[in-house]
């Protein structure tokens, strides 16, 4: 069975659906990052190197945990793309 056969069975279980759910934004947030860079056709090396840190730290704000909108607009500087923020009705 493949990770998303096991993922659709996974997610018929509240808690497993419910601590998903809750991972959302993480996934939006990692999503669009990687998006912008790869449109942009830079490495995750090569994103360091722009906002002076190291790659392992690029893979951590890519990761979506944790990061700041600060942290967001020095890596959407980095990668060239705007930013759009938007809070949308649940």
């Amino acid at each position: 069975m493949s990770i998303m056969q096991d993922h659709k069975i996974w997610l018929e279980d509240p808690e497993y659906k419910t601590a998903y759910d809750g991972l959302a934004q993480e996934f939006a947030i990692a999503t669009a990052l990687i998006r912008a860079r790869a449109e942009a056709g830079l490495t995750q090396e090569e994103v360091a190197r722009k906002l002076g840190v190291t790659q392992p730290a690029v893979a951590r704000m890519e990761s979506g945990k944790n990061i700041s909108l600060k942290t967001i607009t020095r890596y959407a500087n980095a990668v060239q793309q705007p930013i759009r923020l938007e809070i949308l009705p649940a």
